[in-house]
This record gives structure tokens, sequence and C-alpha cells, in this order.
């Protein structure tokens, strides 16, 4: 018997139903050509005829072709005009210019009175009123969500039906979930990513819909279609919130506060349907026993409805609920019930299975049928959810105030715009901050009131503000299906520290910060010369610190109009408008006496620019002498270029990878990237470009004439970047001459006593090895061009690989080393691999020529919300080339 069919039988005792049946049942679907409204719908229920079908705004029957978003959204409005059951508005437009919508359904009383059981819903999570709140006439607030993955689509489809059913259906059933529900529809996640997909399968189907899995159909070209616009998985941005769908989405999943949320998913074809609960000893130890007891609740009404369709499913098996950024965890730690669905997908219309073939309708009908099951738990269970919400956020009140930890603290003095961004993201998600107001030492650490701030425990967000700042090192499995910490004062690099203890008081706290905080604004310090009003033509150069989140934005703001840029290697002293200034190694300074004439206006413009949206300060300097250090003309200092970038993608290549660099680089710092995929690349001359960059991934199709055309171009001055497995990759080729250090020789922890292992065990064997996603700690030379603009000698680096890199034998090509002692901050990472990653190389720069090879482990720009780590790849781009050659590991 097949493993699912078995645990099919396990879990539900019936042993009456064999595998022959199952397959009978489950493949009994009509494809797209055949298929009706009928397969879909309840038999025992009937429809308003004056309700829009589907099929009269999509002009086809759900299942037949891929609906696109706009199709979505237009019959979303047919059904908000048609029916008083029905709300329809935007929330957030896509990178890619697509509206993002959300449906609200209930009966007309409820409609009519919506915002008022809104307001009454929300008080369920303010612990100081909640529990006077009469809960028996309550409505339950169901989110239910689809296809965060753009080629997910049976979820977005079925949603489809879900919308028509709630505007149409009549009788009693139906009569109870309006009444005593408000059901949240949110579509189409991902709009961007579903329409790519829904393109490729529509354009590839025709009056024979072919099942062949070799079909092109089923085979999605690069990128795909599951990422967002940038190609960022948008399920791992739930607590990041750095694209406008999340951020959107965030702000009305606190506006409502929904006690259950349902994210509906697709997995590879032959797999049964998956609802949760997931792997218990994966469970995030800050959420409470009580939300799993309630999703087991609701996993027996989802497992009642697919036992009338003989649908395969399985539960509590390889999906876990740990990392807080993804769709089914975050509400679970926000006082919802978050639950995750996999069907298993056709990639297409139809495609052949272990079963037999899937077709696409059938894979919509299961998931619109666990829509049905999740409102009638909801129904059920109304009274026990509402409680828990009420429950959750009065215990975590009382949790707080046990806690030892009192509050957290963090500063960044020198960089306003990284500490910002920290601030947009916590405001988001209804954590309160304030600014510090007294000054305050932690653990040897020095915070300045003004300059500070800090977040108390003791508020009703505290099970997922504690997720955000802890460090965790010790944990019940080794396995994980996403990273296994995220800690944020780290991932932006900030000075932080825990307030614990006597050490905290109410007076610390100052202004509270609000949700919404406006963006820094820098400024023009002017000379002394020109104290009291602005004079360009005294201005003897303008000079800014790197130390500035948006100071790449700032100088590709001048090297684009031609202005020239030149870089400090060293420090030097200056009088400015505030006194003597010391700058620091990578200040920018811009000469005025070396500028074309007719650009000194358009200089100052700029710098204006600059101070005003780049959150940078800049300084006026009249003079080239310096006080101490060296001189504005010293040949320590290094003329910059105007980056020309070229990224490799394609086949092998990472999606998310490319996707991180690009989004960095097109949306922060406002530069052309150039992605250009492998066999185009074997094709061109690389003579336009002065950086490659190449992420994780495979280029076994780059050509051994384009390795060597790689070659000879880094020979000629060209930046080469190397991030993850393409450091791998140029090893192999001759283009880096770095060690790696291999596995451990330590005993398999499976290994008993006897010698043998148990053939189960494998998998966690294997997997416990595998480095999912930790912070690390390493040592960093603040005076090399790579590290500029880092005023620490440690920081904290993300890794999600177990490659690497020995030691080089140039010792100056290592700016960047793992700590010998204690590298790990916060994660996962077993004992063999703790060991052999202490004194690795994080960073490697390799020469060519009179050009560079940065080797680097890690991915500096992971999930975008690592703005901690960002600038090692801008100063890749910006300082690579200023390298010294004597202070590289050489190839040739």
């Amino acid at each position: 018997m097949n493993q699912y069919v078995a645990l099919f039988v396990i879990l539900f005792g019936l042993s009456s139903v064999t595998n022959a049946q199952m397959y009978s049942n489950i493949h009994s679907a009509p494809d797209g050509n055949a298929v009706t409204l009928d397969y879909y719908l309840p038999q025992d229920v009937t429809f308003n005829p004056d309700v829009p079908k589907p099929s009269d705004v999509l002009g086809f029957e759900v299942g037949f072709r891929h609906a696109r978003a706009s199709q979505i959204t237009a019959y979303m409005y047919a059904l908000a005009a048609a029916s008083d059951r029905i709300h329809v508005e935007q929330y957030a437009t896509s990178h890619g210019h697509r509206p993002v919508m959300l449906m609200v359904a209930s009966s007309p009383e409820n409609m009519s009175n919506l915002d008022e059981l809104r307001q009454q819903h929300l008080q369920l999570s303010n612990p100081s009123v909640s529990a006077s709140l009469d809960i028996s006439e309550m409505p339950l607030v169901v989110w239910q969500g689809f296809s965060v993955h753009g080629n997910e689509p049976s979820a977005a489809n079925s949603a489809i039906l879900l919308m028509y059913y709630l505007a149409a259906a009549e009788g009693s059933e139906i009569d109870r979930i309006l009444n005593e529900t408000i059901v949240i529809i949110d579509p189409v996640i991902n709009p961007d990513g579903h329409d790519r997909f829904a393109h490729w399968a529509n354009m590839h189907v025709g009056r024979n819909m072919v099942g062949d899995p070799n079909h092109r159909e089923h085979l999605e070209v690069w990128p795909g279609g599951r990422t967002n616009h940038y190609w960022f998985d948008l399920n791992r941005d739930w607590m990041p919130v750095q694209h406008p769908e999340s951020r959107g989405r965030i702000v009305q999943f606190h506006n409502w506060k929904p006690n259950i949320l349902n994210d509906y998913h697709e997995m590879g074809t032959n797999s049964p349907y998956f609802f949760q609960p997931g792997v218990p000893s994966r469970n995030n130890p800050l959420t409470p026993e009580r939300t799993f007891e309630l999703t087991q609740l609701i996993a027996e009404y989802h497992a009642e409805a697919l036992d009338q369709f003989g649908s395969l499913y399985w539960t509590r098996e390889v999906f876990d609920d740990f990392y807080v950024g993804k769709g089914s965890t975050y509400p679970d730690i926000n006082g919802s019930i978050g639950i995750l669905y996999e069907q298993g997908s056709s990639r297409g219309h139809v495609q052949e299975s272990i079963y037999g073939k899937l077709t696409f309708p059938f894979t919509i009908r299961n998931q619109f049928i666990t829509t049905l099951s999740t409102m009638r738990a909801g129904v059920d269970l109304r009274m026990e959810l509402l409680s828990h919400q009420r429950d959750f956020f009065r215990t975590a009140l009382s949790e707080a105030s046990r806690s030892e930890v009192k509050a957290y603290v963090f500063a960044e003095p020198e960089d306003p715009a990284r500490v910002w961004h920290l601030l947009d993201l916590l405001g988001h998600h209804q954590i309160d901050v304030f600014e510090l107001n007294r000054n305050i030492t932690v653990d040897g650490v020095d915070f300045v009131a003004g300059d500070a701030f800090v977040v108390p425990v003791e508020q009703k967000q505290y099970r997922f503000l504690t997720s955000l700042f802890e460090t965790r090192t010790e944990f019940t499995d080794s396995l994980f299906y996403d990273v296994s910490t995220w800690t944020l004062p780290l991932s932006f690099n900030l000075k932080n520290g825990e307030i614990r203890g006597r050490a905290w008081s109410q007076n610390l706290m100052g202004q509270q910060v609000e949700r919404s905080p406006a963006f820094p604004k820098g400024e023009i310090v002017r000379s002394v010369v020109n104290h009291e009003q602005s004079a360009v033509s005294n201005v003897y150069a303008y000079a800014f610190s790197w130390s500035g989140y948006y100071a790449p934005r700032a100088v590709n703001r001048l090297l684009r109009e031609g202005i020239v840029v030149q870089t400090a290697s060293r420090t030097f002293d200056a009088v400015t408008g505030e006194g003597l200034k010391t700058f620091d190694f990578g200040t920018i300074v811009v000469p005025m006496g070396i500028q074309q004439p007719d650009t000194f206006s358009k200089v100052h413009e700029l710098m204006e620019a600059i101070a005003a949206e780049d959150a940078v300060t800049v300084y006026e300097l009249s003079t080239g002498l310096s006080r101490d250090g060296i001189d504005l003309g010293s040949r320590n200092f290094n003329l910059l270029r105007k980056p020309e970038v070229m990224i490799l993608g394609g086949a092998g290549v990472t999606p998310n990878d490319v996707g991180e660099v690009w989004h960095l680089l097109d949306q922060r710092y406002d530069m052309e990237l150039s992605i250009v995929e492998i066999p185009r690349f074997n094709a061109i001359s690389l003579d336009r470009y002065n950086t490659i960059i190449l992420v994780n991934g495979n280029y076994n199709g780059v050509s051994s004439g384009s390795v060597e055309k790689l070659r000879r171009w880094v020979a000629d001055g060209g930046t080469l970047i190397l991030h993850r497995g393409a450091v791998g990759w140029a090893s192999r080729n001759g283009l880096a001459n770095v060690q790696f250090r291999g596995s451990s020789d330590d005993e398999d922890s499976s290994t008993d006593q006897s010698g043998m292992v148990r053939y189960i065990d494998e998998t966690g064997s294997r997997g416990a090895q595998v480095i999912g996603g930790s912070i690390f700690r390493v040592n960093i030379d603040t005076t090399h061009p790579l590290l500029y603009g880092f005023n620490r000698s440690q920081m904290p680096v993300f890794r999600n690989t177990a490659t690497m890199v020995e030691p080089p034998s140039n010792p100056f090509a290592m700016p960047m080393q793992y700590d010998l002692n204690n590298p790990l901050f916060s994660g996962y990472i077993s004992d063999e691999n703790m060991e052999r990653i202490k004194g690795t190389a994080g960073i490697v720069v390799g020469g060519i020529g009179s050009g560079r090879v940065i080797m680097k482990t890690d991915n500096p720009t992971f999930r975008a919300f690592w703005f901690g780590t960002n600038k090692l790849l801008a100063n890749s781009i910006f300082f690579g080339h200023t390298i010294s050659g004597q202070t590289t590991q050489r190839s040739e």
C-alpha cells in the first residue's frame, strides 16, 4: 500500500478503502475541456441566479484556462455590484503595477455595520478591555489567502469559486456562515508571479490537453512564476515586509486580526493533499500550545470533507511553524490560527502523476473543499477561537511581566536610514517603540538618549517582538523547513542590548515612535567661509561619510551625472562649519577644482538632493589642507568609476539571489543592472561592463571559451563578484585561488553502540548537517575598501550554506574571517560544522592581472531585510577596483 494511503488509513481508520478505490475516486475528475461549475459546488445548495457565475465574467469555466489576476479582480467587482454580501477593496499595488485586492463577505446585516464589528473585534486583542467583552454574538473573522506563489494556480482559481459561493449560495448553512463569520478573501497575493505563470500555461495549451511531464507547458523557463516581480518569495516576507504586497497585507491583517488565516499553496505533482498541523517538534516555542490544539481540531473538519471525495491527504510531516515570516506561522504568533494547505500541482492543465492524470479542475476542487470546511469549523468552534484570541494577548502580558528581559535597546547614530528601516518594520507589526530618554550602558555598550530606541517587552505584541529580538541557539529539532533565526538587530547590524531586571525603569522610555515614522533627512553643513550663507564658489570640496545606508545611492547620483568623485583610503581631520571633524576610511570627497566649470551648480543641486533624500549629511570644505591625516590632493584618494554592472542569470542560477541583487540596486541604490542569461553571455563582448556578479548557482552552461573571455576581462581591470556557490565554480575554472575546508570526520550522531545506523534516521542525520539559515560572528578589517562604512571590528552575517573556505596564503586577502572562538550568534549549527567554520574566510579577494575577484561565501542581500550586510555588495561594486594588487590572492 502506498505510504500516503497507509497514513490516511492509520489516522482515520478507513481500513476498507483500497488503493485502487482511491485511484478511481481521485481521477474521475474531468479535464478543463469538460468541466462544469457543478463539478465543484455542493450539490445540496441553491444559488441566486441574479449573481453572475464565474464564466459570465471570465468567459470560460473555472479550470478551463488559468484566470489572470485582472480577470479575478473584474469578477470581484461584478460580485460586489450584484450582492449586498460583498465588499471589495484594493490594499496594495504590486511592483508590476497590478492591484492587490481583498473581498469581504458576510451577511447583509453585518455588512451594514462592518466597521463597527471590526472595531469590536479588535478589542479582543486589547487586554485592558477584552475581559468585559460579550463574545456570544461576535462574528468570527476568517481570512482565506491564495497563491502567494504565482505558479501555484489551483489556489487563486479556487478563490473564484469561494467568492461565488459566498455571494450566491442560498440555504441554512450559508446563512449561518454569513451571520456568524466575516470572511476575508485575498485571492491573488502575488499577482505579478501569478500572471507570469498564467500566461505560460495558457500559451502552451491546445485543444488536446497534454499530460506528458516533458511537455513544455509543465517546464517553466527561468525564473518561473513562483516569485514576485523582483523574484522574491513573498511567503517569506510576512515579517520583513520589504515589498508592497506584504506591506499592504500586514496593515490589513492588523486592521482585522483574523481568528483563522488560511494559506493555500501547491507542491510536487506526485504529492497528495497536505494541511496542518505540521511537525510538532518544530513549532515555534513562543507560540502557545492552544494554537496547535485548535489547528488539530480544524484539521478534523478538513479530513471529514476530503474523506467524502476519497482525496488522499497527510499532516504532521515535513512542514513546520517555526519561521515567523511565513503565511501560516505569522498568524500563529499574532493571536490567530494560521494553516498551511499544499495541493499536488498539475503545473498546467493536466499532468501525469504516479496515481494517473492529475487535472487542473481536480486540484482546484480540493482547495475549494477545504475553504468550505474551514468555515464550517469556524462556525462550530467560534467561541473557542474568539476566546483563544482574547487569551493570547492577555497571557502575553503576563508572560512578559515574568520575563528576565525587560526591554531591548538599539542604536546606530551614524546611519539614521538603517535605523529608520527597522522602525518602519516594527511599526508595521504594531510594536511599540520609544526614544531612549536617558543614557544607559548595557553589557559595556553605551546608548545615548536621543540617538537610541527602546522596545519594552510588556506590551501585547510580546511574543512576536521577542521572536524578532531574541538570539536562540538551542532547539528541540535539528531540521528546519526554513531559516532557524532572524534576529533583527543583528540583520540590521545595529548596536543593541537586552535590558534585564533592575536595570530597567519606565523612565527610560521617552516619546513613542510613530507607527509610520518620517524618513530622516541629512543636511549640508556649510564651511567656515560660507557659514552665514551658501556660496558655491567658495566651496573647495564636498565630503560625506560612507557610513550611511544610502551613501551608495548618493555616489551613484554623482557618477551618473559625470561628476568626478574620489574616496579616502586613509583618515583625515578637516575644519567644518561644526568644528574640527575626523573623516573616516571610505569618506566620499568631491573636489570642485577638477570638475567641469559648467557643473558647479549641478554639483550643489545634487548635494541638496543627497541630503534631503539619502539621509546623508554633506560637509562643505573650504580648503584642501587637512589639520591631520591626508590632504585632499593625496594619492591615497582613489577615483571612482561609474558602475556598469552585469549579473548572470538563467537556467541553473538561483532566481531569488539574482532578484535580491536586482532589487537592491534598482529600488534602493537607483542603479541600472543588466541581467544576462548564460547563453547570451557566451555570445557577447564584455567590454561595456566593469563589474560582473555571479550569485549562487550552477554555471556549467558557461562555455570554456567564455571562461577564458571572463579571465581576460578581469585581467584588463574588471571586478568579478562571487557569492556562495559561484565561488566553487570559479575555483574549479581557474578564476579563484582558494581552498575549501572539508567535512568533519566525526562519527555520525545516528550511530548506535554497535556501530550500525538506522535506515529511518538517514534524512534527519543528513539534514542535521545543513546550515539552513543562521547568524554568525565575523571579524573584519575596517580599513579595507570592502569594509568601508563599518565602524566596529566585528559584525553579524547570515549564512545558509555549509561551504567553507580556508584562509588564503596572503593574509591581506582576507578582510573578513569567522571568529576563531565563538562564531555563532544565533540559530542552529551542528557540533561538527561549528568546529569546521571557526577561522574560515568570510571574504577572499583574488587578483588576475589588474582586475579583482571578490569572493563571499555568504549572501549579503538575503531577503532584502539584511540591511546590515548590503554594503558588502555596494563596496565591491564601487571600491573593488581600488583594492591594491599586493593585498590579493593571485590566480595567475
